[in-house]
Order: structure tokens, then C-alpha cells, then sequence
């Protein structure tokens, strides 16, 4: 039996041209080979499958090859190119970062790389997700990477660019390889099935590239996967069932009834598509796509962002005309909320009903603004003409004084045909008469007046009450303030000419820390003395005089002031005083 070689490994490139997606960076090495300005070390990072360790060999058999094209391509003819093919090349090593980790590995590698290559003009080294080296294995690397002997060149790949020392980066050329694009892995996926005699739809083709996330490698593998399956034959229907993806119809159905308000619909389709398999989590982020597809439909600049199979490319511009703007970022975030709760929520299948429904109900509010449309008059009810409502007509003025009652006891009946608008209820089918307004009870006049009458009060009041009030409210602050407390106890208060009362305070500080609570404590002494008029007044003692020496500056001072000869051994001395 003959062995069976992968598609991946089988269509790998074996030159630049080949190689699919990563154009740019094929041809900046091309031109370096060109020029001779290959750099020591290379480092190729980005996603895995995009590219990075096919373009590392490729590099090692072009730049050792003897007979180079014009286009700067191996000629696959000389001796280093067929070792090279063969796997037999004593000129490039390849190792993996992972089990060669260690400072003995590179201290090995150190060693190898003083030996001059026996064929051809340069020694490679690739080393493959070099992000797994540890820091001591790092830095035993440094010197050979920044100065290696001329005929070494180092290739370093890996998919974490981040974990790898900024020493190894300022010592390397930076190449980051992209995703691979949809229409690139697709059209790859159809030259392989041609070589494999493999009949394909482009539909199925495209939804192997979306499954593969920009990883040709992914997508080779996968196809195989549905070769094995199908036998020879890759059907649309056959790759949504195999792959478990959910088919692009459910996602447009499910849009056409959101834009009906098709509750009903919308209910009926997501039970098929549980029905089906699939998790609600999984037709999420499936819908979200979707939606999205449809918004970047909405502009001639963003319709390149839709990577999808032409036939149904054209199925999306043509939904996307009949939804709004508005609606489709309503949509989108009532979808993203739905699915960033999905996890948590108790009864998973509910939240997401509630979620669709929610999604009709923009269209359920606009299709009943629509309804309501203006009439001249409002329709009995079947089987009363006789509360038939005519259009309301302008009135003289000399009319509208006519029909006011001449008693507020019993309003006077109007006939059918000439009843207003305005005596009317806005639910028209009641039968009730029309209820006389209620006047408004008098006490909210008469608590104005009191409210009004209490902050006019003023009440007289002696010391001995004043200083009853005024301990009672620092005690409330015995707990919470103690330092205020006890200054509120020192400061006995006074009372002056106009209710004004007055009460000193040591110093500065002590008044503008009372003053944070003189509002609270203002209206505790109103009310209690029930004198809205009191005012408080507050006097800053001058005690400078009494102040104690703090620095020794002031204690000299004092010193001296008492004993002047301390003052002449200074100035005899030559002393100063540390501040």
C-alpha cells in the first residue's frame, strides 16, 4: 500500500512565488537575495498555518542555491538544491524550540556554528517556536546572533512574538506574516482538488477557508478530512453537515422575519435550528456574523470586508437594502448581549427566544405607528350608532359661552350630534358621564402659610436656654468629633443686639473646622429655640502673645530676650542655628 502523504506536506511551496498570502514579505527577500543584503538573523512570527516555517526553508535553499533565476528562485537543478529536496542537506539545521530550550542546547549550537559549511556559502539555522527558549538559553544566544562568522544566517520562527527578550528583537529583521484571506485559501482549495481530481463546489470550498481562520494549513487538513468522507465529490451540503456549520439560508430566513415582525417565524426557526444540533451559542456567534456581513454591505467602501462566495455575496446586498442602518446596530448589540449572557443564564433556550423577540420588536412598534392613521371622525362601536363621533368642527365664540352649564350641580345633557372633543374621554367606548374636576384640598395652602409663618418666628430666649441647646447639640458630636466637642464646650456662647450669637475661638484652625457643621448646628438652635433669626458670629482670640517656643529659632529668641549675652557669644562664635 502506498503511503499517503497529507495535502499540507504534498502542496507545500518549495518557492517564493508559491507561497500564498504573504506577498510582501516574499518579495523584500527576494530583493535582499538580489542585492546581497542578507541581515545575520531573520525572526518570522505571526497565527500558525500562514506560512512562517515554509518561507524560513525556502530562504535557506534559495540563498545556497548556485544557479539562481533571474526572478531570484532555486533552480532546483544544482547539487544543494536536490540535498535540500531530499532532506539530506549538511547546510541546514533545523530545531525546535521547546526540546532544545536549554543553555547546553545553545551552548551546542554555539559550537556548531564555528565550523564553516563543506558545500555551498552558508550554514542556516531555523530555529522553529523559538518563544519556548528560557531566559538564561536567551541570553547564551546573544553574542552569536548580534556577530555570527559570515557564511551563519538564524531564522527564528514563532507564533508569540511577546514572550521572546528585547535584546533577541533588536537583533533580528521582523517579518510578521498575516492571516491568510478567504479568497486566497479557497482559491488554493480549488488548484489542489484540480490536482486531486476532486470535484468541488466553490460554495463548500468557501466555508472550508472560513472554517480554517486564516490557516491554510487548517484548511488542508480539513479538506482531506472531507475528501475521505465524500469520496471524490465536496457538495455545499455535504461540508455544512460534516463540519457542523450552520447553513447560511437559516441566517437569511430568520432576517426576512425580524423585518416582517414575525414573532411566530422567528420562534419556529430557531426551534428547527436546536433541532438540528446546534447550541444557541454556537447560532450567536454565527447571526452576529451574519449581521455584521449585512452592515459592511451598506457601503460601496466596506463591501471588500465580506469574504464570502459570490453567489451569496450577491444574496447579502440584496437583504442588506431592505434593513436599516439603525436596525442592524440594534440588532447587533441586542446580539452581543445575548451572547456575552448566554453562559450564566439559568434556562439558556428562554434568553435566547427573548432575545429574538426583542430583535422583531422595532418593526412590531413601527408597523403599528403606521396603522394609526388619521380619520375625520372615530367609528361607533358595532351596534351603538348612537355614539358615533363627528369630526370636530371650529366653534364661534359666542357659541362656546352659550353652552356653559347654569349649574355646577347637574351638568345639562348634550345631544349626540353635537358633543365635543374635548368632553370626550380618551376611551372613547365608555359610557360614564363626565366627572366635575376635584378641587384641590386646602391644606396645601394652609401648610404653605405655617411653613411660611415658622421661618418668620422670632421667639425671645435667655443665656440659661441658649447654653442648655448649645451643650446638647455638642453632645450629639461627643462620638463622631471629640476635638470639636471639646472646643464647643470652651467657646460658652452669648447672645448680642439682633439675635446675633457671639463666642470666641482659639485660633484659625479650630474656626474652619467648625465651620464644615455651622449650617447643622445654625438650625439645631433655631428650631429649638424657635427664633429664625439667630444668627452666629465668631471672634479669633489673640493669644500670640502666650504662644509657647516651638523651633529653635523661638527658643533662642526667647532666651536671649531674657539674657542678652547669649545673643554677643553667638555673634563671637560665629554660631547658627539649624532650622
Amino acid at each position: 500500500m502506498e503511503n499517503f502523504i497529507v495535502s499540507a506536506r504534498k502542496y507545500r511551496p518549495q518557492t517564493f512565488d508559491t507561497v500564498i498570502g504573504q506577498k510582501s514579505i516574499t518579495n523584500t527577500l527576494k530583493n535582499a537575495i538580489k542585492n546581497n543584503q542578507l541581515a545575520q538573523a531573520f525572526l518570522f512570527c505571526g497565527p500558525r498555518g500562514v506560512g512562517k516555517t515554509t518561507c524560513a526553508r525556502i530562504l535557506a535553499k534559495t540563498i545556497n542555491c548556485v544557479d539562481l533565476s533571474p526572478n531570484q528562485e532555486a533552480c532546483d537543478q544544482c547539487q544543494s538544491c536536490k540535498s535540500f529536496n531530499e532532506n539530506a542537506s549538511f547546510n541546514i539545521y533545523e530545531l525546535d524550540g521547546a526540546s532544545n530550550n536549554s543553555v547546553d542546547d545553545i551552548r551546542t549550537l554555539v559550537d556548531q556554528v564555528r565550523i564553516p559549511p563543506q558545500m555551498g556559502k552558508y550554514k542556516v539555522y531555523i530555529i522553529d517556536e523559538v518563544h519556548m527558549l528560557s531566559a538564561s538559553a536567551f541570553n547564551a544566544f546573544l553574542k552569536t546572533l548580534e556577530e555570527p562568522p559570515a557564511y551563519a544566517k538564524f531564522i527564528l520562527a514563532t507564533t508569540e512574538k511577546h514572550k521572546i527578550i528585547p535584546t533577541i528583537l533588536s537583533r533580528c529583521q521582523i517579518f510578521d506574516f498575516k492571516r491568510i484571506t478567504v479568497d486566497d485559501i479557497a482559491g488554493h482549495l480549488l488548484h489542489v482538488s484540480k490536482k486531486e481530481n476532486v470535484t468541488a463546489e466553490e460554495n463548500a470550498l468557501h466555508i472550508i477557508a472560513q472554517k480554517a481562520d486564516g490557516a491554510m494549513r487548517d484548511a488542508l487538513s480539513i479538506f482531506d478530512q472531507l475528501v475521505s468522507f465524500t469520496g471524490n465529490d465536496l457538495t455545499y451540503n455535504t461540508v455544512l453537515e460534516n463540519l457542523n456549520v450552520l447553513d447560511y439560508e437559516y441566517f437569511f430566513k430568520l432576517t426576512d422575519q425580524i423585518l416582517q415582525g414575525d414573532i411566530s417565524g422567528v420562534l419556529l426557526t430557531i426551534n428547527d435550528i436546536i433541532g438540528k444540533g446546534f447550541e444557541g451559542q454556537h447560532f450567536l456567534i454565527g447571526f452576529g456574523e451574519h449581521l455584521r456581513n449585512l452592515l459592511v454591505c451598506k457601503d460601496v467602501a466596506t463591501a471588500g470586508l465580506l469574504e464570502t462566495a459570490p453567489s451569496i455575496r450577491n444574496h447579502y446586498i440584496e437583504q442588506s437594502g431592505r434593513c436599516p442602518v439603525s436596525l442592524l446596530l440594534t440588532l447587533l448589540d441586542l446580539n452581543n448581549r445575548c451572547d456575552l449572557n448566554y453562559k450564566i443564564s439559568n434556562n439558556k433556550r428562554l434568553h435566547l427566544e427573548l432575545t429574538l423577540m426583542q430583535m422583531c420588536a422595532p418593526m412590531l412598534r413601527k408597523e403599528a405607528h403606521q396603522s394609526i392613521a388619521p380619520t375625520p371622525g372615530i367609528a361607533p362601536p358595532a351596534g351603538n350608532p348612537s355614539l358615533a363621533i363627528p369630526p370636530r368642527t371650529p366653534l364661534h365664540p359666542a357659541a362656546v359661552k352659550s353652552e356653559a352649564p347654569a349649574s355646577t350641580d347637574s351638568p345639562p345633557k348634550t345631544p349626540a350630534a353635537t358633543v365635543k372633543m374635548r368632553d370626550i374621554k380618551s376611551d372613547y367606548n365608555s359610557t360614564t358621564s363626565i366627572k366635575k374636576p376635584v378641587p384641590k384640598p386646602e391644606t396645601d395652602a394652609l401648610n404653605a402659610e405655617d411653613e411660611q409663618t415658622r421661618y418668620e418666628a422670632e421667639t425671645p430666649f435667655t443665656q440659661t436656654e441658649l447654653i442648655l441647646y448649645w451643650d446638647e447639640y455638642a453632645d450629639k458630636l461627643k462620638k463622631d468629633s471629640p476635638h470639636l466637642y471639646s472646643t464647643l464646650k470652651n467657646a460658652r456662647p452669648a447672645i448680642l443686639d439682633g439675635w446675633n450669637i457671639g463666642f470666641t475661638l482659639e485660633n484659625k484652625v479650630l474656626d474652619d473646622e467648625l465651620s464644615l457643621r455651622k449650617t447643622e448646628m445654625l438650625d439645631f438652635l433655631r428650631d429649638h429655640l424657635k427664633n429664625y433669626k439667630i444668627q452666629l458670629r465668631t471672634n479669633i482670640a489673640e493669644t500670640s502673645k502666650n504662644l509657647k517656643p516651638y523651633t529653635d529659632k523661638e527658643k533662642f529668641e526667647l532666651m536671649a530676650g531674657k539674657n542678652p549675652a547669649l545673643r554677643e557669644l553667638k555673634e563671637e562664635l560665629d554660631l547658627e542655628i539649624e532650622y
